[in-house]
Parts: structure tokens; C-alpha cells; sequence
């Protein structure tokens, strides 16, 4: 033990080191004293310095493991056992007794391992440890360990992260908010159904699945399983567990846990459902997911567990979801059932299972049936329509119709002493039939409310009936079945009660119980004032519609005023951007006078007379630019002056409207006050209508002036350009003629020689091209004068018919006057029938105070009017049912 021990502290090869310490740990089972005097400081040593080598740690590790603990198996007698006991006991305090010993033992375990230990059931910890950044460390660590593939290490850190996410709303929204959701994905890329599935791996992805279970529980608040469920989607988390829903080869325990983990991913969330509705089995051809899941609930080889979690996964993909219940439904109306026979729809496997001889599969297809008309007036309706062929040759009978020839005694089942084992049904009879009579109309004779009550007063007895209706509630398993909306069973034997159904239950049981105790005439009373109630309820819920078409005419028109205000400002702008542009046309026109006034002193000389014809075509060009863009000018304020009417057109219209509805519809105090504001809008509105006419009025006068000083401009510009070019016309007509002389007379008295032929003829060549040039340009002049001329009397015309327009917005204006008056007094008159109306209202509510009802204040009800159109239904129902 010495050598060995001088080996691990003198030895600078790591091999020798390790077998030596390998040495120590075979001595120290059966040398434990000796080891552990001469050797315990070298181990300690080796743990701080060897840490990169996992092999020498653990041996040094078991070595101490050796020394300090205590082997019953191999200490028999007793007194050998108490030595070994207080041998353990004083190696473990010299080895405590240096504080860093236990942080250097802590620092070399596996620390999952004590973090599971610490935060099972403590949320405090629970917190800290998930703001220590663990998520991002486990998450690390199953990655390195392969995901799903890896070993014990993978399953502990799965453990642990449930434990920090279990009932813990803020380490959930941390770790969603933290995108960790993203990094789940690759856990449920399982390979090909070749790749084989070890027990390891079966348990690791087992608790991959319960560990996303966890974040969209629906014990969890609703807003964060909402916000988790669309991460999953939106990360393809959901595409993934699909994509293992469908594949072939997954373990059956794998499978039932995938489907009820997509059953919580989609539960409530429209997009999710959708997309699970697409889904599509990889068969030929292809089904949907949804019909090949059907199909495994109403097969009775399918095992008990996935047939349960079969059943989840369509009540979650109908929960809250009315698209998806209109489509179950459309799969069982004759209109849509394929004839061919070549496809299986999910309504004919839900009628299958109902009237099969699996009586599991009649409790699966009900209940599925049920959930396809939770909260579902439309498809309840819808249902009434299917026709089932019961067999052939015979016509086809309803599917409410089959369902009461199997219930048809009740009354006998309920009226029997059977033992406990048949109580519970008896209690689901009696709910049945007192279903029957809480909502029965008495549109049949034979079967009215009345002649219903006294069958059970004769037969059963009302309290022996009330009696059994108490039996469901007070079941143990309504109790289970009412916690958790997941259908959990040990067997079939239990499976009994529907989560829904327990809640149903639930709101019946009071008012039938109410209603069996009730009297002929108190019935009669209850139906006077129901239909009282609904004629009350009914004119309140019309002049709540009316005000509630007011406030959205109200806000139309508000939005209006905010249009107009918005195109006013734009046609303040335009002015704006026309008075400079006007300043500029000044500018410029000042700017020209004067030189043209330089180019009228210097037009003696030829040279700078041809400088001024350089020149002009370009202060002409410009000017026609400047003329263009008046042009455009105007046509955008006449668009704009178009689309003003058109709002003040709309606008008038509107406010008629509102005006005379306004008028129908003032049921209340409150109608008062929004009458008032509404005639302040119109009062604004006229304000702003008169503003409106004012400013159409000046820009119509800024726009002729502008047109009157562009054409005074424009004419004077070509006047003198014109005269310019008559000058120099003349002048050149003059040349040429004094030159023609000067060439006859030479040619007569000189011998004409070949160079002055040349001069003279290049100079006559000359002056007709320049006279040929200035010809053309008096001839463009011209016509571009017409062209002005033509658009003036054009903008004139359009002028004439903007004044007609103004004119005529001026008498509708008027006219609205009128109107707005006429509403006015209008609006009294259908106040005074309002007070009338309230009148016979309190009449009506004295009355039913005195047949000893209770009736809602006006606080309630004009507390009422400020809710939704929902709200109010489901007020209305409870007012009903209280009554």
C-alpha cells in the first residue's frame, strides 16, 4: 500500500498514476483501515489535479466510496459490524473536516441528479434554478448526448426540466420567451423506422413528449398554452409529431403518446387544427389523418389506451372549433356521401361505431358524435337531417329516430329497484327524461310538460325521482372524469363519463330539479312572463341594435370629418404651392420685361440680333413648361374639387340616414345624449361645408386671375417676339434688295470674275436661308397662337361649368337645412312615443313584481347595453332560466 501510494505521488506518467490508484481501490474493500490512513491525503490529491482524466477520477472516487461507507452485505457479525460502522463514521469526518473536500466532491458528481432532488415540488427553487440559466445548459447537454438516442444521462436531464416547467406558469413563459421551444424540434427527428428502438430510447422520447405536454397543458393558463401552441407551430414542432403520428414501426406506447400530445398542441388553437386537418397518411390513396385515427377507435383489436387517446385527439382538433364541426357533420348528410363506395368518411365510421356491437366503440362514436355539436346550434340542426338505412328494403329512418327506439323505456328503468351497480344508469335515465321536460315547448299533445310531470308523480314519484337524478354527481367517477378533460381510464369498465358531459350535468341538475316541482300554473305563469320577457327582450335588443348601427354611422362619419379635414390641408398645401408658383410667374415676368427691353435697344445691329434669336426659343420653351404644369395644376384642383363633392355628396346622404334612424331608434336616456352629439357633428360638418364653399370660391377666383395674367403674359411675350421677327424680316428683305442692285449693276459695268461670282452668290445663299428660317418660325408663331387661343375658350368652358357645380352644391346645401330641421322635429315626436314606451314598460314590471318575480333595475339593464351582442345572449338565457 506504501509503494502504491508513492507511486501516485512521485509518478509523472498519467498510465502509472491510474493502475496505481486501480491498486488502491482492489486493497480497500479488504485493507479499508490501511488504505484509508496512508492513502486517503494522495486521493484527494489526485481528484484536484487529475480532473481531465474521467478513468483515474473514478477509481479515486470508488476508492474513498470504500473507505467511508459501510458494506452490510459483507460485515456478519455484529460486533465486527460497529467497528466498521465508527470506522466509516471517523473516516468521514477527517475527510469533512476541510471544507474544500465537499466542494471538490460536489464539483465532480453528476449535479442532475441533486438539482431533481431539490426542485421536485418546490417552486421557489424551482425559479432560481431556471434563472441560473438551466434550460440553456440542459438543452446543451441532451444535444451532446444525441437527443432521443442518448443514454441515462438524456433521461435525467428530461426529468429535471420537467420538474422546473410542472405547474410553474413563470419558468414556462421563460422558457418559451427564451425561444427554447425552437430547440425541442430535433428531439422528434426519430430516422427511419429501421433505426431500431433501444428501451432507452423509447423512455427518452417518452418524456420529450410529456415534457411539451407540460407547456400546453390545459391546466395552464390559456393565454400561455395559446402562445406555446403557436410556437410549435410556427417552429414546425407540430409538423414533426405529425410526421411521427403517420409513420410505420413506432412502438405503441410511442404512438398513444404522440397522439395525445398533438391532441394538446392543436386543443383550442385554429391554426394548429387546420393544419392537422390537412394532414394526410401516407397510403394509397391518400386518407386523411383524421379518418385513419377514426378508424383505430371503432376497431376493436386496437388496444384500450390508444383507442382512448384516438378519442382525445378528435374531442381536442373539435374543441372550440366550428369549422371543423361543419365539416364532421357535412360527412354524414346524404348530399356529400361518396355512392361509389371507394372512400371512408369519418361520419360513416362515427354511425358504424354508434350502432356496433362493440359497446366500446358505441361509447367512443357517441361521445365523438357529441363533441361534433358542442356549443353548435348550426350543426345540431344540421344532425336532425341524417338518414341512416337500417336495412333493405326498407326507408331509411333518422338518426334522432334510431337513437329514441333504443332509449324508448326509460321510464320503466327508472321506476325498477335495482341494486347499486344499476343506480347510476337509472340516474342517467332520469336525466334524460327530466331533459325532456325542462325543455319541452308543448308542441306535441301528447307529450306535454304536463302529461310528462304526472307520468313521473304516477309511476316513479318525484322525490324517489330527484332521488336518482343525484345519483350522477355523487358518482366517483363524475368526480374523475369532471378534473381533467383527457379521457384517462384504467379500463373499459370505467369508461362512463365524458368530461363535457360532466359539466352539462352540472348546469341541469338544478333547473330540472326546479322544474319537477313546479305547478301547472305556476308553468303557465313562468310562460306568460317568458313571453312577456321576450317581447321585452326583444324591442330592448332591436333599439340596441339601432344604437349600435347609430355608434358605427357615428364613427363612419367621424371618419369622414377626419377625411375632409385631411384634403383640406392637402388644398392648403396645393394654394400654398400655387401662390408661389404664381410669385415666381411674376418674378420671371418682371425678369423678361426687362430683357426684352435690353433687346429692343440693340436690335440695329445684326450681331445682336441674332443673339436674340438664340436666345428667344429657349425663353419660349420655358414658358410653355411653366404653362404646362398651370395645366396639370388645374386639372389636379378640379380632381380634387370632383372628389370634395363626391364626399360632401356621400357625407349629406349619410347624415340623413343616421338622422332618421337616429330618430327610430331613441329608446333611452342615452340615445339623448348621442342625438346631441350628433347634432354638434352637424353642426362642425355645416362649419366646415360653408369653409369649404368659401375656399372652393377663392381658389376659382385666384385660378381665372392666374389664367388671365398667364395669357396677358404669353400674348405679350408672342406679340413681341413677332414683331422682333417682322423687323428682322424687313430688315433682311432690305439687304437682299440693295444687294441684288449692287450685284446688276456690277455685273453691267465690271467684267465679272470668278472670285466675286463665288462671294456674291455664297452671300445671296445666305440671306435666303436665314429669310427661308425666319418664314418658318413666323409660321410655327402663328399656329402656337391659335393653339393658345383654343385652350382659353377650353378653361373658359371648364370654369363655367365649376361655377354651375358650386351653384348647385349650394342649393344642396341648402336643402340639408331643410332637412336637419325637419329631423329635428322628428326626433321630438319619437321622444314623446319614448316616454310613452318606458311607461308601459314599468306597467309591465309592477305587474310581474306583484306575481312575485324578480325583474332587473334599469342600472342592470342599461349596464347590459354596453356589453357585447354575446353577453347579452348568454344574459338573456340566464334571466330565462333564473325565472
Amino acid at each position: 500500500i506504501q509503494k502504491l501510494c508513492d507511486r501516485v505521488a512521485s509518478s509523472t506518467l498519467l498510465d502509472d498514476r491510474r493502475n496505481a490508484v486501480r491498486a488502491l481501490k482492489s486493497l480497500s474493500k479488504k485493507y479499508r483501515l490501511e488504505v484509508g490512513i496512508q492513502a486517503m491525503e494522495h486521493l484527494i490529491h489526485v481528484l484536484q489535479t487529475d480532473r481531465s482524466d474521467s478513468e483515474i477520477i473514478g477509481y479515486a472516487l470508488e476508492t474513498l466510496c470504500n473507505i467511508i461507507s459501510n458494506d452490510e452485505e459483507e460485515e456478519v457479525e455484529e460486533n465486527s459490524t460497529r467497528q466498521s460502522e465508527d470506522l466509516g463514521s471517523q473516516f468521514t469526518e477527517i475527510f469533512i473536516k476541510q471544507q474544500e473536500n465537499v466542494t471538490l466532491l460536489l464539483s465532480l458528481l453528476e449535479g442532475v441528479l441533486l438539482l431533481q432532488a431539490l426542485t421536485r415540488s418546490n417552486g421557489a427553487i424551482q425559479k432560481i434554478v431556471a434563472f441560473e440559466n438551466a434550460f440553456e445548459r440542459l438543452l446543451d447537454i441532451i444535444t451532446e448526448e444525441g437527443n432521443s438516442d442518448g443514454g441515462i444521462v438524456v433521461e435525467d436531464c428530461l426529468i429535471l426540466l420537467q420538474n422546473l416547467l410542472k405547474n410553474n406558469n413563470s419558468n414556462q413563459n421563460f422558457f418559451k420567451e427564451g425561444s427554447y421551444i425552437q430547440r425541442m424540434k430535433p428531439w422528434f427527428e426519430v430516422g427511419d423506422e429501421n433505426s431500431g428502438w433501444s428501451a432507452q430510447k423509447v423512455t427518452n422520447l417518452h418524456l420529450m413528449l410529456q415534457l411539451v405536454r407540460v407547456l400546453v397543458s390545459p391546466t395552464n393558463p390559456p393565454g400561455a398554452t395559446s402562445s406555446c401552441q403557436k410556437a410549435m407551430f410556427q417552429c414546425g414542432l407540430l409538423q414533426q409529431l405529425c410526421t411521427i403520428l403517420m409513420a410505420t414501426g413506432v412502438p405503441a406506447a410511442i404512438l398513444t403518446e404522440t397522439i395525445n400530445t398533438v391532441s394538446e398542441v392543436i386543443r383550442g388553437c385554429q391554426v394548429n387544427q387546420d393544419y392537422f386537418a390537412s394532414v394526410n397518411a401516407p397510403s394509397n390513396p391518400p386518407r386523411p389523418a383524421i379518418v385513419v385515427l377514426l378508424m383505430s377507435m371503432v376497431n376493436e383489436r386496437q388496444p384500450f389506451v390508444l383507442r382512448c387517446a384516438v378519442l382525445y385527439c378528435f374531442q381536442c382538433f373539435l374543441y372550440k372549433n366550428q369549422k371543423g364541426q361543419g365539416e364532421i357533420v357535412s360527412t354524414l348528410l346524404p348530399s356529400t356521401i361518396d355512392a361509389t363506395g371507394n372512400s371512408v368518411s369519418a361520419g360513416q365510421l362515427l354511425c358504424g361505431g354508434l350502432f356496433s356491437t362493440d359497446s366500446l366503440s358505441n361509447w367512443c362514436a357517441a361521445v365523438a358524435l357529441a363533441h361534433a355539436l358542442q356549443e353548435n346550434a348550426t350543426q345540431k340542426e344540421q344532425l336532425l337531417r341524417v338518414q341512416l338505412a337500417t336495412s333493405i328494403g326498407n326507408p331509411p329512418v333518422s338518426l334522432l329516430q334510431q337513437c329514441t327506439n333504443i332509449l324508448s323505456q326509460l321510464t320503466g328503468q327508472i321506476a325498477e329497484n335495482l341494486g347499486e351497480e344499476e343506480q347510476l344508469v337509472q340516474g342517467l335515465c332520469a336525466l334524460l327524461l327530466g331533459i325532456s321536460i325542462y325543455f319541452n315547448d308543448n308542441s306535441l299533445e301528447t307529450y306535454m310538460k304536463e302529461k310528462l310531470k304526472q307520468l313521473i308523480e304516477k309511476r316513479i314519484g318525484k322525490e324517489n325521482f330527484i332521488e336518482k337524478l343525484g345519483f350522477i354527481s355523487k358518482h366517483e367517477l363524475y368526480s374523475r372524469a369532471s378534473q381533467k378533460p383527457q379521457p384517462n381510464f384504467p379500463s373499459p369498465e370505467y369508461m362512463i363519463f365524458d368530461h363535457e358531459f360532466t359539466k352539462l350535468v352540472k348546469e341541469l341538475e338544478g333547473v330540472i330539479t326546479k322544474a319537477i316541482y313546479k305547478s301547472s300554473e305556476e308553468d303557465e305563469k313562468e310562460e306568460e312572463v317568458k313571453k312577456t320577457l321576450e317581447q321585452h327582450d326583444s324591442i330592448v335588443s332591436h333599439y340596441k341594435n339601432m344604437i349600435r348601427e347609430q355608434d358605427l354611422q357615428l364613427e363612419e362619419l367621424r371618419q369622414q370629418v377626419s377625411t375632409l379635414k385631411c384634403q383640406n390641408e392637402q388644398l392648403q398645401t396645393a394654394v400654398t404651392q400655387q401662390m408661389s408658383q404664381i410669385q415666381q410667374q411674376k418674378d420671371q415676368y418682371n425678369l423678361l420685361k426687362v430683357q426684352l427691353g435690353k433687346e429692343s435697344q440693340h436690335q440695329g445691329s445684326c450681331s445682336e440680333g441674332t443673339h436674340v434669336n438664340g436666345i428667344q426659343p429657349e425663353e419660349i420653351g420655358r414658358l410653355r413648361e411653366e404653362i404646362d404644369e398651370l395645366k396639370s395644376n388645374q386639372e389636379l384642383l378640379q380632381s380634387q374639387l370632383a372628389e370634395k363633392d363626391s364626399v360632401i355628396e356621400n357625407l349629406r346622404s349619410s347624415q340623413i340616414s343616421g338622422i332618421d334612424e337616429q330618430s327610430s331608434a331613441a329608446a333611452s336616456a342615452r340615445d339623448s345624449e348621442q342625438i346631441a352629439e350628433l347634432k354638434q357633428e352637424l353642426a362642425v360638418l355645416k362649419s366646415q361645408l360653408n369653409s369649404q364653399s368659401v375656399e372652393i370660391t377663392r381658389l376659382q377666383t385666384e385660378k381665372q386671375e392666374l389664367l388671365q395674367k398667364t395669357e396677358a403674359l404669353e400674348l405679350a411675350v408672342l406679340k413681341s417676339q413677332l414683331n422682333s421677327q417682322s423687323v428682322e424680316i424687313t430688315r433682311l428683305q432690305t439687304e437682299k434688295q440693295e444687294l441684288l442692285q449692287k450685284t446688276e449693276a456690277l455685273a453691267k459695268s465690271v467684267p465679272i470674275q470668278g472670285e466675286n461670282e463665288t462671294v456674291t452668290a455664297t452671300k445671296t445663299t445666305d440671306v435666303e436661308g436665314r429669310l427661308s428660317a425666319l418664314l418658318q418660325e413666323t409660321k410655327e408663331l402663328k399656329n402656337e397662337i391659335k393653339a393658345l387661343s383654343e385652350e382659353r375658350t377650353a378653361i373658359k368652358e371648364q370654369l363655367d361649368s365649376s361655377n354651375s357645380t358650386i351653384a348647385i352644391l349650394q342649393n344642396e346645401k341648402n336643402k340639408l337645412e331643410l332637412d336637419i330641421t325637419d329631423s329635428k322635429k322628428e326626433q321630438d315626436d319619437l321622444l314623446v312615443l319614448l316616454a310613452d314606451q318606458d311607461q308601459k314598460i314599468l306597467l309591465l314590471k309592477n305587474k310581474l313584481k306583484d306575481l312575485g318575480h324578480p325583474v332587473e333595475e334599469e342600472d342592470e339593464l342599461e349596464s347590459g347595453d354596453q356589453e357585447d351582442e354575446d353577453d347579452e345572449n348568454e344574459d338573456s338565457g340566464k334571466d330565462q332560466d333564473h325565472i
